[in-house]
C-alpha cells in the first residue's frame, strides 16, 4: 500500500485503521437499518403489517413505493 503526499504542504496522508470489532458493529447496525427501511418501504402492506391492521405506514410511503417500483395493489 502506498502513502500519498501533498507536495504543496509537505504533509503525508495516513490511512485510518478501524478495529475489526468496531467495524463489525457498524456493519451489523447498517444491515439492520437497511432491512428495517426495506420492510417499511417494500413489504409493509397494511393488512399484513407487524403493527396490526393499520394503513398509516403504507399510506405515508405509498407514492415513494411506486416510484421505487414496489407494487402494492
Amino acid at each position: 500500500m502506498s502513502v500519498s503526499s501533498n507536495p504543496a504542504t509537505g504533509s503525508v496522508a495516513t490511512p485510518v485503521v478501524i478495529p475489526l470489532s468496531r467495524s463489525l458493529v457498524w456493519l451489523v447496525g447498517t444491515a439492520a437499518l437497511a432491512v428495517l427501511v426495506y420492510y417499511f418501504v417494500g413489504v409493509d402492506q397494511g393488512a399484513v403489517s407487524v403493527f396490526g391492521n393499520d394503513l398509516h405506514v403504507h399510506e405515508l410511503l405509498h407514492d415513494g413505493r411506486h416510484f421505487l417500483g414496489f407494487p402494492c395493489h
